[in-house]
């Protein structure tokens, strides 16, 4: 229920039975901002040029978390993993039905996105699931493309 609905319905009560809402507390709302920043603030942020070099380097798992047709018409980041924001707990999870072996809490893990919002909150909840070498690129794909950095269609 939305917040001025919400708020319609608690002065609707309270004009024919005001002790039913005398101890109810208006809702403060956080914004997806609000939830982005807080995570940010937890997580590895890593410029494109910095997840260029890392993968490069060594064993890397990149992971592309938007959805199938985003990928299909912008491309992707060459060899990066596709697992959909909505699914990546499951994936991450070695105890859930939809666990991918890929995913291992000892391995270093670059989430990304199209523009960084989606792949930091990702980040901060594989940090919850206690995956502590984990990062996401600042700026998502369109970060990536800006720096003149290769994609792959995914058609």
């Amino acid at each position: 229920m939305c917040f001025a609905r919400w708020r319609r319905t608690l002065v609707t009560i309270d004009t024919f039975r005001p002790q039913a809402t005398e101890r109810v507390e208006p809702m403060i709302l956080k914004t997806t901002a609000h939830l982005i920043a807080e995570a940010k603030a937890r997580i590895e942020t890593l410029p494109p040029a910095a997840v260029a070099v890392e993968l490069d380097g060594g064993d890397v798992l990149l992971v592309d978390l938007r959805e199938a047709d985003e990928r299909a018409q912008h491309g992707s980041i060459p060899g990066a993993i596709h697992a959909p924001r909505g699914m990546l707990e499951f994936a991450a999870d070695p105890t859930s039905a939809y666990y991918r072996a890929e995913f291992d809490p000892d391995r270093r893990i670059i989430l990304y996105c199209a523009s960084g919002g989606r792949s930091a909150l990702a980040a901060d909840m594989l940090k919850v699931l206690g995956y502590d070498r984990v990062a996401h690129l600042k700026g998502g794909l369109r970060s990536w493309q800006e720096a003149g950095l290769p994609i792959e269609s995914t058609t």
